[in-house]
């Protein structure tokens, strides 16, 4: 009989120990996934916090539905994801707004694309920090009155026409 408890202890123990490891274990990867998910959300706040730019020199191109318009880095980050930005037309005939994403062919409406670099050869296709693009905008509307870009990290400005 006392064969029979010493075993008994020593399957108790056991399973204590393999219950205190998985508990331990499972502790550790929560504790790892949140403090990386934290580490992440800090990053992107601080490209948030680095990237800005200006739009100038706006107009609508006379008996044509393009608007014309130069976008100037002013922050410190590269804005470089063009395919995830969108550009917001306010169309004071309909009052209504069109969202126009990006198309590098151009010329559909509802599109907008880069129409000219200006002379850009550091990280071509890339607006880097105090760099300027001409974009163009193709909308549906007849008479636009605002549009404004927002960038894919949600940093947005806007002009009137």
């Amino acid at each position: 009989m006392a064969v029979s408890e010493i075993i008994g202890a020593a399957v108790g123990v056991l399973l204590l120990v393999v219950v205190a490891y998985v508990v331990v274990g499972s502790t550790l990867f929560a504790a790892e996934t949140v403090t990386s998910a934290q580490k992440d959300l800090t990053l992107r706040q601080e490209t948030r916090i680095r990237t800005a730019f200006a739009i100038n020199d706006q107009y609508n191109l006379t008996d044509s539905r393009i608007i014309l318009a130069n976008i100037t880095n002013t922050g410190n980050e590269i804005i470089s994801d063009f395919k995830h930005m969108d550009v917001i037309v306010y169309d004071k005939d309909s009052g209504e707004y069109e969202v126009c994403t990006y198309d590098t062919a151009g010329g559909t409406a509802g599109t907008w694309n880069i129409a000219n670099r200006y002379n850009e050869f550091i990280h071509p296709y890339s607006l880097d920090p105090c760099e300027k693009y001409q974009i163009r905008i193709m909308y549906n509307g007849n008479q636009p009155k605002w549009f404004q870009i927002t960038t894919a990290n949600g940093i947005y400005a806007s002009a009137i026409l």
